[in-house]
């Protein structure tokens, strides 16, 4: 039986209310932050959509104010599962923007854990946007997705992705990260994201890389949801590369 549930998260944003808007409401703006790739018809009553990992959610457009309102309701799933997004934009001072972000609907029996694991979400996913834009605005990112299903704990997952990253103890925002990964430039940066043991993030001068883990109730996946910002970049050879890696990376 579905479960009604509301999330309210709240973010300061160095960016216009203009800036805010071209970053969730377009196709090239929400790709480099969020997941997967986005499409936005421009409109009330438009169409949405979000393809990761081989699979197209569908979404109609149910509010349309520019640098002001967006809100989103997927299709109905099994049982009558949705959720809707909305997003509210108020510009501060000094070119600063608040942006409310709510999220609702019904979730399936597993609602729990899949309502932890959307917390958890969009806190990576948000503290994303605001990294984006300040460091990369008006540019567009190319997604480039990877996934390693039953990697192993949190535990033994972070202990490698730090290990690769030539990170040592305690995980902490503004530490040094470099890795190597087969065909591609080094990466070389610096942590911008700590929320273990669900995420962490890597900055670099041309990158956002994220790393997340899905938690020991969801399979124990490690998801590598990165934003590319080189000019020049071919995605699909680099997802292949990641995919490469991921597959590779010894845990445990």
């Amino acid at each position: 039986m579905g479960h009604h549930f509301e999330l309210h998260k709240d973010i300061e944003l160095t960016a216009t209310p203009e800036q805010v808007w071209a970053a969730i409401a377009t196709g090239p703006g929400i790709d480099s932050w969020f997941m997967g790739r986005s499409e936005v018809e421009p409109r009330e009553g438009g169409r949405s959509s979000l393809t990761m990992g081989g699979h197209t959610e569908q979404a109609t457009v149910t509010a349309w104010e520019p640098g002001k309102r967006l809100a989103l309701r997927s299709e109905p799933g099994p049982e009558g599962a949705f959720t809707a997004i909305e997003y509210l934009i108020e510009g501060r001072e000094q070119g600063a923007t608040t942006l409310r972000l709510v999220q609702s609907g019904i979730l399936g029996d597993n609602w729990e854990t899949e309502y932890e694991a959307m917390q958890a979400g969009w806190d990576m996913y948000l503290g994303t946007l605001a990294a984006y834009l300040v460091h990369f605005p008006g540019r567009a990112g190319a997604p480039v997705a990877a996934f390693r299903p039953g990697a192993g704990t949190p535990e033994q997952v972070w202990a490698a992705v730090a290990d690769a990253l030539g990170i040592t103890g305690p995980v902490t925002v503004g530490q040094r990260a470099r890795l190597t990964v087969d065909g591609l430039p080094p990466i070389d940066g610096v942590v911008d994201l700590a929320g273990l043991p669900t995420y962490l993030g890597v900055r670099t001068d041309d990158a956002l890389y994220r790393f997340l883990h899905s938690g020991t109730e969801r399979g124990n996946v490690l998801v590598l949801g990165h934003h590319v910002f080189a000019p020049g970049q071919d995605p699909t050879r680099a997802e292949q590369a990641w995919q490469h890696w991921v597959n590779a990376l010894p845990i445990g």
